[in-house]
């Protein structure tokens, strides 16, 4: 009687073990499977962005862990759900963290939705000299968060992304020409058409303009103590600051020898004696 009772109990409890195994079983399988799904899924999505050619290799490679990760939570949900578990309260905790998290996390997410913009419309590139920011120096990296500058005098700058989009971008390197432009005053008693055929000369002179862009000369201004000209001409961007030191230079040169005068403020002071 007793190993009956021992039997039909033990046949009870496989019985009842045998479904949650299956499940448990199904579970692993559905697991395994989904992982693999996943993988291949991610991996067509990312060989599609990458055959765009419009899109940043470090945005390629966010999107790909994002999209990877989305799919495993929603594999282990279902391989939980399958051996009894009640995925309802985990999508409920999920979307309270997600608030939570992205409360907390407004600035840095400001930065990455910046930084996505950034790597997507290319504003500048690795190389360019920008002014961002308040900063102005050689882009050295971009990523996700912030942007990395190096100024002239070597120094790193690490300029978070929401301000380089929230503000206004200088890109120098944006076009392959830039114009030099210089302020240069003379005296009044001065002759002008000397003064224009001089600067003319200095600029004919210089082999790095672009003559066939045209050159500008022309009297701009008659300020209070001086006769100001325009000097304007056109260089490829990477010899700009060298050609505008060259030409301020040689402009004074030239200047002192022709005599022709360069003013500068001062001021004369009377002095009257009272008896």
């Amino acid at each position: 009687m007793n190993e009956y009772f021992d039997q039909e109990k033990i046949q009870g409890i496989v019985q009842s073990v045998i479904p949650y195994a299956i499940n448990f079983l199904i579970a692993i399988a559905i697991f395994i499977i989904g992982k693999w799904i996943a993988r291949k899924i991610t991996n067509v999505v990312v060989l599609l962005l990458n055959k765009t050619n419009s899109i940043d290799v470090t945005l390629v490679k966010f999107f790909e862990s994002i999209i990877y990760y989305i799919l495993m939570i929603v594999v282990v949900l279902t391989a939980l759900s399958k051996v009894g578990v009640e995925t309802t309260s985990f999508f409920a905790i999920l979307g309270a963290a997600g608030l939570a998290i992205g409360l907390a996390l407004k600035d840095s997410l400001g930065n990455f939705a910046s930084g996505v913009m950034l790597i997507m419309f290319k504003p500048f590139k690795v190389g360019d000299f920008v002014t961002v920011a308040g900063v102005s120096g050689s882009v050295k990296e971009i990523s996700i968060f912030s942007s990395i500058i190096i100024t002239g005098d070597n120094q790193k700058m690490i300029v978070p992304n929401g301000a380089i989009t929230s503000g206004t971008i200088v890109n120098v390197n944006a076009n392959p020409t830039r114009r030099v432009d210089l302020l240069v005053g003379i005296g009044y008693e001065d002759d002008i058409k000397k003064t224009k055929e001089l600067l003319t000369n200095i600029l004919e002179s210089e082999d790095r303009i672009i003559q066939n862009k045209g050159l500008t000369v022309a009297v701009s201004e008659l300020a209070d103590s001086s006769v100001n000209f325009v000097v304007r001409a056109w260089v490829n961007t990477p010899d700009y600051w060298a050609v505008k030191f060259a030409l301020t230079e040689q402009v004074k040169l030239r200047f002192d020898k022709e005599g022709i005068s360069i003013p500068y403020p001062q001021q004369d002071v009377h002095i009257h004696n009272q008896a």
